[in-house]
């Protein structure tokens, strides 16, 4: 379950806020108006403003401000557009039909331009049945940006009062995703649990926790002037080096299944893993809840269950039994997990007052860590081709529409035929999984909602219920768009029906109406997720270019730092996180792919295993620096930076090679063309943190090498396509 959507946590949720936020505004705009006008002018103010909250979302409030500004802007220039050509019916077709195309075409800016896209293409939709007159136009549209402008203002005051508030949200909602990634990785203790099955589990989970974390950066990194920003900037910075430290818990599972099937010890080791999600947990709660947070839960009991083990292993050794790899394996388990504890407890105090100095970067340029955007011309036309997905998809928006047009013409309730185009515009994404999820979302959701429109006007038809249930479904609509879109599909019916009953009657023909619209709609949709298709497997060259890429230049950075020669772990943090986001990236198209046609998958299980040893590699890292941090006194440096070195030579070969592979020349870095140093062998080395290095590192050399295994499997696959 998300969450946000547990009753413990949903009504602190930023999710929720927004809700609030939305039909707080919504609403008010609209009384405000009613008490010195009449319906019609406040239904035009109203939509103004709902336009504009649909960018109502959590972001630096500099980017907020020109986002919603963007979307006034742009929506009253189309609803004027629309409004002085609806008398033209032929000429209405062909500005509706461009509108659709360039309005899809605004998704080649990201994500964050989805919402301005739906914006445009809900009010283009909203104003195709006002037949006006020029002036009533213009006047319309006044009135439309006045409700938009006035949304505006009062979302920026509301968000400007509440900027630390939604720091908190975001924050704590990244701590949940990370104990829910815990909380996977306990299972890998569990012999009740496929191997390979939690693995999948694990790198689908790291798509959402680094898009969380994204999002947390985002607010967070960009400014921080008071103590109080201080204190989530620190339970921020706390979190990624926990993150890092979670990622060095990863073993060889099997052998430590085969090894230790007889012993307590891995039911003490997921234990200690459950315990650490909850403990997580705890603190996004008190960060959700404005208050500092304290350790109240004890590891004491696993630890010294997993330590009584340890002696029971040595005691078996020294009889003669062949245990001593399960004894390494658990000893560096329990230190990892010691360390992980240990962090925990720092992402506690951290929440608790500001330190003297915020611990981050000095004078550091945060820009690689934020998300950057330039919405410039020059993007969207590059995109103007047949082999862009964006391109297909916008020609089939533009399409489906021209279609839903022409059939809603020729229904006999054309007063509300734009619902057909409603229905395509929110069902009909780029991907063809995201259309998938959206139709079924959108029937059901319309569906449970005319449903319980049609009880309330029955049986419970009086002004009191009909508002309340009206504010409520207001509140609801946004809450769960990103949560949940079908409540969202319900909130919406129940709202809109409920306004059209309160303002001109007829509930139940509209009801009737709503369902036809939708279902047609849905169909039409559906039809054309396959018109100019672009299938997730045509993107995975690219894209599995771009974590060779990342995981070459991330190699780099992590054995400059581990063999000394960078002391700031700013470089290292910065390719660590472009490698993280490009698997994120890879693993989404993975899942999209599998909602598509059997027909139009290619090397499902050679894409998974391949994002799994990108990640293992990571992992191995991280391992390698939580060992030399632990044995920083002792550690023989010219010893390990040998070994160190040749394995990097190695590493850097293969991951060029792979590019290679798929046609991508990238020059070695001179440490990895050079002539690797002697290393010595496990007996030479007087140091008990040697041979945990030497097994590391193997482990390493030999992911790296079944990387490129994979993605050669994957490149024939693709190109037989």
């Amino acid at each position: 379950m998300h969450y946000a959507l547990n009753p413990r946590t949903f009504f602190y949720s930023h999710y929720f806020h927004l809700g609030l936020r939305f039909g707080a505004g919504l609403i008010g705009i609209i009384w405000l108006t009613l008490a010195v006008s009449d319906m019609a002018t406040a239904m035009s103010v109203g939509i103004g403003a709902l336009c504009t909250a649909l960018m109502d979302l959590p972001s630096p409030l500099r980017h907020k401000f020109n986002e919603m500004l963007a979307s006034v802007l742009l929506c009253s220039f189309v609803t004027l557009l629309v409004s002085l050509c609806a008398p033209y019916f032929p000429l209405l077709i062909v500005v509706l039909v461009l509108l659709s195309f360039f309005a899809s075409m605004m998704v080649v800016y990201g994500k964050k331009s989805m919402p301005l896209q739906l914006a445009t293409l809900f009010i283009m939709t909203m104003s195709m049945e006002h037949h006006l007159t020029p002036w009533q136009a213009l006047t319309h549209v006044g009135l439309f940006t006045l409700g938009g402008l006035a949304y505006l203002a009062y979302a920026m005051g509301v968000s400007y009062l509440l900027r630390h508030r939604i720091k908190q949200q975001v924050l704590a909602e990244a701590l949940f995703e990370l104990a829910a990634y815990i909380d996977i990785k306990a299972d890998f203790y569990d012999t009740r649990y496929n191997l390979t099955e939690q693995f999948n589990k694990l790198v689908r989970h790291q798509a959402l926790l680094a898009d969380r974390q994204q999002a947390s950066r985002d607010l967070i990194l960009r400014a921080h002037q008071n103590r109080k920003d201080a204190i989530v900037v620190q339970v921020h910075v706390c979190m990624l080096d926990l993150y890092e430290l979670i990622l060095s818990t990863h073993t060889d599972y099997a052998q430590l299944r085969v090894h230790l099937v007889d012993s307590p010890a891995l039911k003490s080791l997921h234990d200690l893993a459950f315990k650490a999600a909850r403990d997580i947990e705890s603190v996004g709660f008190d960060v959700n809840r404005k208050r500092p947070s304290y350790a109240a839960i004890s590891y004491a009991p696993e630890l010294e269950a997993i330590e009584a083990e340890l002696v029971n292993l040595q005691r078996q050794i020294d009889a003669g039994k062949p245990r001593q790899e399960a004894l390494a394996v658990l000893r560096a388990q329990r230190n990892k997990v010691r360390a992980i504890i240990n962090m925990i407890g720092e992402l506690h105090v951290a929440s608790q007052k500001a330190y003297d100095s915020t611990p981050f970067w000095i004078d550091a340029d945060m820009q690689p860590f934020l998300s950057q955007q330039k919405y410039e011309l020059q993007v969207m036309l590059s995109h103007f081709r047949m082999d862009s997905p964006i391109f297909r998809f916008s020609l089939r928006v533009a399409m489906a529409i021209a279609v839903g047009l022409a059939i809603g013409t020729l229904l006999p309730y054309a007063a509300h035929s734009y619902w057909i185009i409603l229905t395509i515009v929110i069902i009909l994404r780029p991907s063809f999984s995201m259309t998938k999820q959206r139709r079924g979302d959108r029937i059901i959701g319309t569906v449970i909602g005319c449903v319980i429109t049609a009880v309330i006007l029955k049986w419970f038809d009086h002004p009191a219920v009909t508002l309340t249930a009206l504010i409520i479904a207001t509140v609801a609509t946004p809450t769960f768009v990103y949560l949940r879109y079908r409540y969202t599909a319900i909130a919406v019916s129940i709202m809109i029906l409920l306004q059209m009953h309160m303002a001109a009657g007829g509930g139940h023909n509209v009801i009737t109406e709503r369902l036809i619209d939708t279902f047609i709609g849905a169909a039409i949709a559906t039809v054309f997720s396959f018109v100019l298709a672009s299938w997730e497997y045509q993107t995975l060259p690219k894209l599995i270019q771009q974590v060779l890429a990342a995981n070459l230049r991330y190699m780099e950075a992590s054995f400059d730092l581990l063999q000394g020669k960078c002391r700031n772990d700013f470089p290292y943090r910065i390719q660590r996180k472009g490698l993280m986001d490009s698997l994120a990236g890879l693993s989404a198209a993975l899942v999209r792919m599998l909602d598509e046609p059997t027909s139009k998958q290619r090397a499902v299980e050679d894409i998974n295993l391949f994002i799994v040893q990108n990640y293992l590699l990571v992992a191995h890292v991280a391992a390698l620096r939580a060992i030399l941090r632990r044995h920083v006194k002792d550690i023989p440096a010219r010893e390990v930076n040998a070994m160190l070195a040749t394995s990097h030579a190695q590493v850097s070969r293969t991951l060029t090679a792979a590019l290679a592979r798929h046609g991508v020349k990238v020059a070695l870095p001179e440490t990895a063309s050079a002539t690797p140093a002697h290393v010595a062998d496990a007996g030479s080395v007087a140091w008990p943190g040697w041979p945990v290095v030497q097994r590391r590192i193997r482990l390493l050399q030999a992911d790296a090498e079944k990387i490129i295994v994979h993605s050669e499997a994957i490149e024939r696959n693709v190109v037989q396509a």
